[in-house]
């Protein structure tokens, strides 16, 4: 066995740096825009959108189909090359319904209707209360 020298220890440390950092990216963005969009008073997740893109095809609406086994290489790289004539079957993404984005749940109508339903219920509870106590102190 061959002693390992000192270049190829750092370049195995930089290797592993990049490989870190690759797969950290995404999350490191997304905390990032998260504070930038709340420091200028936007909501967190869209941005003042309103919706979100979906997660399984990533806003288009269209999924590719890759039968069984969940992928397919030679239609992969044919993709990536550009080579004309080899084309990956789509679908219609159903997480979405083919719309390619979902209502951001924190600033959508939806959550705002949701809070008023609970207020009202709150409200009603306490002017239940209300009313409960009032009957009790009644002297009738």
């Amino acid at each position: 066995m061959e002693n390992i020298t000192a270049s190829e220890i750092a370049g195995l440390g930089v290797g592993s740096l990049l490989l870190c950092a690759t797969i950290a990216a995404p999350k490191v963005d997304a905390f990032i825009s998260a504070s930038q969009r709340s420091s200028l008073g936007m909501c967190r997740k869209c941005g003042d959108l309103k919706m979100i893109a979906c997660s399984g095809c990533k806003g288009t609406g269209l999924k590719k189909d890759y039968g069984p086994l969940g992928f397919n290489l030679i239609t992969d790289l044919s993709e990536l090359f550009e080579v004309s004539g080899v084309k990956a079957k789509r679908v219609s993404c159903t997480k979405c319904v083919a719309k390619g984005h979902f209502s951001c749940p924190d600033c959508s109508n939806l959550r705002q209707v949701w809070r008023y339903i609970q207020t009202q219920k709150v409200a009603k509870m306490q002017l239940n209360d209300a009313a409960d106590t009032f009957e009790l102190e009644s002297p009738w």
